[in-house]
């Protein structure tokens, strides 16, 4: 995501979030879009998608004439890759924990939706785990090129047979822990 935080609050919002993942690795056309959030009216999907692209956070990649309407295909523009260390540094404490409690919140929607199709097939693509790690900043770097280039064959479409997941991730430090009651009486 842009690393300047107007930018990012932008992304951020529940609605233009979902059209962000809806075009993650993909393009499509505002109907399909439609069709993906069928909760989302026309008017609203609309507004969203003009001010993304008015961010460069979506492109229009072709435009053909349907009906003497023009159906736009979108796809995700330059200005969107992922919130860098500098975004980071650059959000407030209270902006930080508002974008990760709108993309947990998504993701939780996402998770709903996807249990009302109600389809048991797919459950063997389902998962989630959690376990820590000890880093610091270059090991995570490292970690996060190496998970990069680990999922790189699998973000175009696969084809038959191949379904699309969504993955998810969360770096959440802990706090250091406090001195333990040994270490205070030397």
């Amino acid at each position: 995501m842009p690393s300047d935080p107007s930018a990012l609050d932008l992304v951020l919002h529940p609605v233009r979030s979902r059209i962000v993942q809806q075009l993650g690795g993909r393009t499509r056309t505002t109907a399909q879009l439609r069709e993906a959030l069928p909760d989302v009216t026309q008017a609203t999907l609309y507004r969203h998608v003009t001010a993304l692209l008015d961010a460069g956070v979506v492109t229009v990649v072709e435009e053909r004439r349907v009906r003497g309407a023009t159906e736009r295909t979108l796809a995700l523009g330059d200005a969107l890759a992922h919130v860098d260390q500098e975004g980071l540094r650059a959000m407030s404490t209270a902006q930080l924990a508002s974008a990760l409690r709108v993309f947990l919140a998504d993701l939780a929607a996402d998770a709903d939706r996807a249990l009302a199709a109600d389809a048991p097939a797919l459950r063997e693509l389902w998962g989630f785990g959690r376990g820590p790690i000890h880093v610091d900043a270059d090991d995570l770097a490292a970690i996060q090129e190496g998970f990069a280039a680990l999922l790189a064959p699998y973000l175009e479409d696969g084809g038959e047979g191949k379904h699309r997941v969504s993955l998810a991730t969360v770096l959440l430090p802990e706090p250091p822990e406090p001195p333990s009651a040994a270490s205070t009486q030397d």
